[in-house]
């Protein structure tokens, strides 16, 4: 792939926006983004989420066009890695909020996160005693333990109530999220680690997320840009966004469908103009 500006049309397109900027150079340039509410559409059983049928091969056209493309998220690299192979391996797969990755084929996960284990073990046995039966969901991330309300709205107060009691408890952090309650471990490691690492010395970097752990993404891209990076911060958004998000936001996609039709654009731009 050739480096060095693009000139032409392709950057000014008008309905890429902001995101024009990561044409100028893409072998210089990071696309980065989330799964959930992002790539995949929110569903009531996270076990079911499955990405739009043409994320994989755009995600896969983008990597051929620029320097990084990743996918970084709290699911487990492992789900990851089975809902986006058709993707190839050139899309690099980040998953517990960097404590998981794919590399040489293979999951790694960050040593210590395994001082952790017993703790998320403990956390996950008693969540699923507790919420047995409810209609709350308990979700194994090995690493992490969500416990999420989609399909038991009136088990909120219920499940915040487990976190105040549990997150003290076990050492474990507890972060908030959409209808969902994470216990994670402590170890430094955030999608915005992640972000930093990957985008650190490209010329241009986006991200696009949903929920309030994507707001330390946008925080490293704010980092980056202080270095000189020129950087999209893209919302998706629907009547469960966080204020907090939306406000950050450079751009804001209206669902997964429209953050895809951003992302295919920056993929073969130029070519579905209306």
């Amino acid at each position: 792939m050739s480096a060095g500006p693009r000139s032409g049309g392709d950057r000014d397109d008008p309905q890429l926006g902001p995101l024009g900027a990561l044409l100028e150079d893409p072998a210089h340039s990071a696309v980065l983004t989330d799964f959930d509410g992002t790539l995949a559409p929110i569903v009531s059983d996270p076990d079911t989420a499955e990405p739009l049928p043409e994320a994989p091969a755009v995600l896969a056209a983008l990597a051929q066009r620029f320097a990084v493309v990743a996918v970084v998220s709290g699911r487990p690299v492992s789900f990851l890695a089975n809902r986006l192979a058709a993707a190839g391996p050139s899309v690099r797969l980040f998953g517990v909020y960097g404590m998981e990755w794919i590399a040489d084929g293979a999951v790694q996960v960050a040593p210590e996160v395994e001082t952790w284990r017993a703790a998320a073990v403990d956390v996950l046995a008693d969540a699923r005693r507790e919420f047995a039966d409810s209609g709350v969901g308990v979700e194994d991330k090995g690493a992490s333990v969500t416990v999420h309300w989609r399909g038991a709205p009136e088990a909120a107060e219920r499940v915040r109530a487990f976190a105040r009691t549990w997150g003290p408890r076990s050492g474990l952090t507890v972060v908030h999220g959409r209808m969902a309650i994470e216990f994670r471990p402590p170890v430094g490691s955030d999608k915005g680690t992640v972000v930093e690492q990957l985008a650190r010395g490209c010329v241009a970097a986006c991200f696009v997320g949903d929920d309030i752990g994507d707001l330390a993404a946008f925080a490293a891209l704010d980092r980056l840009e202080a270095e000189g990076t020129r950087v999209v911060r893209v919302a998706v958004t629907d009547e469960e966004s966080p204020p907090e998000l939306v406000e950050r936001a450079d751009l804001i996609a209206s669902s997964p469908a429209h953050a895809l039709t951003f992302l295919r654009r920056l993929a073969t731009p130029g070519t579905d103009r209306g």
